[in-house]
């Protein structure tokens, strides 16, 4: 039985509309996941982020592996009783930290020896071990181990790092020993296509639950990220979840969806939240509530959003937590930066549901 059903797709471009079943409940796509890398989503309680319309979170191998330990995740009753979070959980593979964690990381075919950032403690990681780890977790949705390269890597260390995760993906296929989790493979290639369309061949070969799209977003530009996008989903399974790892800002998610993504996380909500920074849908753009423009404002940040900061507290109020330094601000802003992606998100789906969606993406990516 197929875990993905599509409900509606756009006539104009690749989105589409669909439902992802979970363990722990169903997810309607496209889909956007907050961060709670070790374990919660930064100053955000499980009941808060419900509030915001957040289904699906995601939470990070590597982090948890350093504390508190998959021991004590296991002994505090899995990684949804810690969290407090009853709703579907991704975990990521750690395979990203063999790309921000380049300095301190040895890697070859077999797999990463990294230095923790935090001690300095030598810790291994390889596609069988991330694998077991995440079996143990209990997330909903698990990642197979990768290797993601920098922008500015060489044609010939892109290309190695294609053929590890196409070998490491085979190896997490095998290991994976708890059919209850979704299993994805993840395509790498920076933005050649040619090397996409290969690592992606070898990934459908083996039949994943899923297909994520990695590597993107670090530094190529958003013209060329797309690009890479729509090349990749138009040779992936279309009765497949597709998920695009690390975007975006509201720009890049529209787009994305118009190139047929099912599935987005960023840290920018909370990340942008806890700087002042808030996202708007109006004409003028998001606002840094430090500016002295604010200090007598008396408005919400966007009126007519339904948030609890929005229709509790000023922005006047707001630029006063976070000049005094109260931590009220940025979780107050965090709150409203998740609303305003799941209220993009929902809308996405609507306009998808109506069949509108191209003159609507349209209008806002010209904003």
């Amino acid at each position: 039985m197929s875990n993905f059903e599509i409900f509606s797709t756009d006539c104009r471009s690749a989105a589409r509309r669909g439902l992802l079943t979970t363990p722990h409940g169903k997810v309607e796509t496209p889909v956007f996941m907050p961060v709670g890398s070790a374990g919660a989503v930064k100053g955000i309680t499980p009941q808060q982020l419900e509030e915001t319309g957040s289904v699906l979170v995601l939470a990070n191998t590597y982090h948890l592996l350093l504390r508190p330990g998959i021991e004590a995740v296991e002994k505090a009753g899995g990684l949804h009783k810690l969290m407090g979070w009853n709703k579907p959980i991704l975990t990521d593979s750690g395979g990203y930290q063999v790309f921000s964690l380049s300095p301190l990381a040895k890697i070859d075919d077999e797999g990463v020896e990294f230095a923790s950032h935090i001690d300095g403690a030598k810790i291994y990681l390889n596609a069988e071990i991330a694998t077991r780890i995440q079996n143990r977790l209990g997330a909903d949705i698990i990642m197979c181990f990768d290797q993601c390269t920098p922008f500015s890597c060489s044609d010939p260390q892109l290309k190695k790092a294609v053929e590890r995760t196409m070998q490491w993906a085979k190896r997490a296929k095998e290991a994976h020993n708890n059919p209850d989790q979704l299993l994805f493979g993840i395509v790498q290639g920076g933005i050649d296509l040619p090397l996409r369309e290969l690592c992606a061949g070898e990934l459908v070969e083996l039949d994943f639950d899923g297909f994520a799209i990695g590597g993107l977003s670090v530094g190529e530009g958003h013209e060329d990220m797309i690009r890479t996008v729509s090349g990749t989903t138009r040779v992936l399974p279309e009765d497949k979840p597709r998920y695009l790892m690390g975007v975006g800002t509201p720009a890049d998610i529209i787009a994305a969806v118009k190139a047929g993504v099912d599935m987005f996380d960023c840290v920018l909500p909370t990340r942008n939240g806890r700087n002042a920074f808030a996202f708007t849908g109006a004409e003028s753009g998001p606002l840094r509530l430090r500016n002295s423009a604010y200090i007598n404002d008396p408005s919400p940040i966007e009126v007519g959003c339904d948030c609890y900061c929005c229709r509790n507290f000023s922005r006047a109020a707001l630029r006063h937590f976070f000049n005094v330094g109260e931590m009220l601000g940025p979780i107050l802003v965090s709150l409203h930066n998740l609303r305003f992606y799941q209220r993009l998100m929902a809308r996405i789906r609507q306009v998808l549901k109506e069949n509108k969606f191209a003159e609507w993406a349209e209008e806002q990516l010209r904003k």
